[in-house]
């Protein structure tokens, strides 16, 4: 429910239609929300990649994946394209790739009476999601005409002039471009996230979900949730930024004290991520709780490292039900970690509710696992948290522990 509806006044009839436009946005922030769950299932510590695209789809802006081959880019985008169920485009660019393979070809009888027009049937004019790998290697007409397809939404080539339905582009490569030509192209994706391999730990979660995957690849997507979207795009132009512009402005002057400077362009823009930060989270008002978008604009991962220090403080105070993963990893900050611990152990309660007591065959495995869970669980609290800054909903999850399981 949203933040402001005390504030609304005028007839009955027109408080009664703002709150029903609110309870609409709401529940398009909660389908969405299951979408991006159905979409992360298997892709092992992808889940904020995931989130990280959907923040950017509502926002409308894109986002630019930098990380080695094969770790589940693509993946990932094909994901949220199938739960979202927009028309997808996907390339992968190479020295050689021609504007039409990428836009659509010319028509050759218009050509014929000399009329220079593009068929973009199917091509990337005409999608709403679209995934174009090394996308630094397009030539120079490529890149050139992307720029207008992502910032203005339109595709230009002769008499074609095509309004652009696109919601989110990604564009992925294995490394930052060291061409300032290059580099001001990657300007235009405000969102920036690096990857690295699957760690060790969590290898046999990798194989896991890789294998369930193979077996449900195909994901539905959820009637209307295209729809859902736009109607949090829309949402996020009416979001009140002023409560923030002066925490968003310090925490930039912050990061030019220690030399990471966004572009005034990156600056202006990082908005539409805060606005669309408390839009999922249900508010029409934005907090310092949403201003973790920041982190995620900054344009290297050293400084995205070098930014996260020292917006310690505010970061501190970053959660967002709708995003968890996202917000955790931008921000590190303990609030954000308290809201995944309290999620992890609720699967933890839920699977231990449905668990059927082991038989002799069987044996106790299932059980032990569930022991050994808790037991991490209850370690993460105490070692992350200093004692008297738990927060006081993870202190009431830690007394569900030890009473559940017979700890101390």
């Amino acid at each position: 429910m949203f933040a402001r509806a005390g504030r609304d006044a005028g007839p009955r009839g027109v408080v009664h239609s703002r709150a029903k436009m609110r309870d609409t946005v709401a529940d398009a922030a909660a389908r969405l929300r299951a979408s991006l769950t159905l979409a992360s299932e298997g892709l092992i510590e992808r889940e904020a990649l995931v989130e990280q695209i959907a923040l950017a789809a509502v926002a409308r802006e894109h986002v630019l994946v930098i990380g080695p081959p094969g770790t589940a880019k693509s993946e990932a985008v094909r994901r949220v394209s199938a739960v979202l169920g927009g028309r997808y485009f996907e390339y992968l660019l190479g020295r050689f790739t021609e504007p039409g393979e990428i836009f659509g070809p010319v028509d050759l009888r218009r050509l014929r009476e000399g009329v220079l027009a593009v068929e973009t049937q199917g091509m990337l004019p005409e999608a709403e999601v679209a995934f174009l790998d090394e996308v630094f290697l397009g030539s120079t007409a490529i890149l050139n005409t992307l720029l207008g397809v992502l910032n203005e939404r339109r595709y230009r080539r002769g008499v074609t002039s095509v309004a652009c339905p696109l919601r989110v582009c990604v564009g992925a490569s294995n490394a930052l471009p060291d061409e300032e030509g290059l580099g001001a192209f990657a300007d235009r994706f405000l969102v920036r996230v690096f990857l690295d391999p699957v760690p060790d730990p969590r290898l046999e979660d990798l194989l896991a979900g890789g294998w369930q995957g193979r077996a449900s690849a195909r994901r539905e997507a959820a009637p209307g949730l295209m729809s859902d979207l736009d109607r949090l795009s829309e949402a996020v132009r009416g979001v009140d930024l002023e409560p923030v512009r002066a925490s968003l402005a310090h925490a930039v002057r912050l990061l030019r004290r220690v030399q990471v400077t966004l572009s005034d362009r990156r600056a202006v823009r990082v908005q539409n991520l805060v606005a669309a930060a408390a839009v999922m989270a249900g508010r029409t008002v934005a907090s310092e709780e949403d201003l973790w978008p920041l982190v995620i604009a900054v344009p290297t991962r050293e400084e995205q490292a070098t930014a996260r220090t020292a917006l310690r403080e505010l970061l501190a105070r970053s959660r967002n039900a709708t995003l968890g993963a996202a917000v955790e990893e931008a921000s590190a900050g303990p609030l954000a970690r308290a809201d995944r611990i309290t999620r992890d152990a609720d699967a933890l309660f839920a699977d231990a509710a449905s668990t059927i007591e082991p038989t002799p065959s069987a044996g106790p495995d299932r059980r032990e696992g569930l022991q050994l869970r808790a037991e991490g669980l209850l370690r993460e609290i105490d070692a992350g948290f200093p004692p008297g800054a738990v927060p006081s909903d993870l202190l009431t999850v830690r007394q569900r522990i030890i009473e559940r399981w017979g700890m101390r």
